[in-house]
């Protein structure tokens, strides 16, 4: 038999993958080192489908998040001199029940002077539809790179530059989902990797056992502020239906909150998920409960994040006047 010498990605992939008893969870620096070998194409594609399913059947722990986060950070080419946005906000989910209400809780933000930088990914799952297309349909541009990303925050107080343009490697990841037939560590990862440095993130997830990874991830990470809750289709909107609890880090502390349901009954699906809806619901030319209380909340728990607000009751108040005081024309140029 010819002796060989083994690969040096190998020794994650066995730490992950040793069996019911032998295995265990990686180091933050071992994820650091892995998710640096992966991010510098040192890995050959085997390896990477099995680390990546590995982490998935396990679920991440927030030493293993961290430590890919700060791999990937470590690994982006960032210019100095960009603009540094308040809020963080990322987009990864892809909305299938609702339209996405968040995308006006965003630009809700942006028209009364909070830079609100958002990024993200599209076309891994299908029958979503995911923020380019919708903000191509709103008329707010897209960025192409991180120079555009912060000329438009500059211009505009919002930016949404995509993945492909933020990291092509995380993008070409995300993009194995159909081969491999589940969502990858990418996804979360993603969503934390916070590229220009706000000093307020804030999360949305789908499965709720991930508030607590993120929460102590940001701690990890040394994050200053980060909030996150389940939100509607797994993106950073608030369901108005249900009650939500909001985990929150504050310069090292933890903490969480339950924002009572705004509703008795539940609201049915969005069949038609008609995008033009949403101009019109931000010129004032319709009227939609669900809509304007997602809007209105979501923009509270961001406000309540960046520590504009005491209370949730104050954050709703300040959320609601921003609504009413809105500028209707920032939607005015779309068809």
């Amino acid at each position: 038999m010819a002796l060989y010498e083994e690969h040096p990605f190998a020794q994650y992939i066995r730490i992950l993958g040793k069996g019911r008893r032998g295995s265990r969870g990686l180091t933050q620096d071992e994820a650091y080192t892995a998710m640096r070998m992966i991010m510098a194409d040192e890995i050959e594609p085997m390896q990477l489908g099995a680390f990546l399913m590995l982490m998935r059947v396990k679920e991440e722990t927030p030493e293993e998040l961290a430590g890919t986060i700060q791999a990937v950070r470590d690994s982006l080419k960032i210019p100095d001199g960009l603009v540094t946005p308040d809020l963080d906000w990322s987009s990864y989910a892809g909305k299938r029940r609702q339209l996405p209400w968040f995308l006006l809780s965003a630009l809700l933000l942006a028209d009364r002077g909070y830079k609100v930088f958002m990024h993200g990914s599209e076309g891994h799952t299908e029958g979503r539809i995911y923020t380019r297309e919708v903000l191509q349909q709103l008329g707010v541009p897209i960025s192409h790179s991180f120079d555009e990303a912060s000329q438009h925050l500059r211009q505009n107080n919002f930016s949404y530059l995509p993945l492909s343009h933020l990291s092509p490697m995380l993008q070409e990841i995300i993009e194995l989902r159909p081969m491999l037939g589940l969502r990858s560590p990418v996804h979360t990862i993603a969503r934390m990797i916070n590229p220009l440095n706000a000093p307020y993130l804030i999360q949305g997830i789908f499965h709720p056992t991930y508030r607590d990874t993120h929460q102590e991830a940001a701690v990890l990470l040394n994050m200053p502020h980060m909030a996150v809750f389940k939100g509607e289709g797994g993106e950073i909107e608030r369901n108005p239906d249900t009650d939500c609890l909001v985990k929150s880090v504050h310069d090292g502390v933890l903490s969480e909150e339950n924002w009572p349901a705004r509703f008795a009954t539940r609201h049915l699906k969005d069949e038609t998920m008609e995008v033009s809806r949403m101009i019109r619901v931000w010129r004032g030319d319709e009227d939609d409960e669900y809509a304007r209380e997602t809007i209105i909340t979501t923009t509270a728990i961001a406000l309540a994040l960046m520590q504009k607000a005491a209370t949730q009751e104050d954050a709703v108040q300040q959320a609601t006047a921003l609504w009413e005081q809105r500028s209707r024309e920032r939607l005015s140029d779309v068809a």
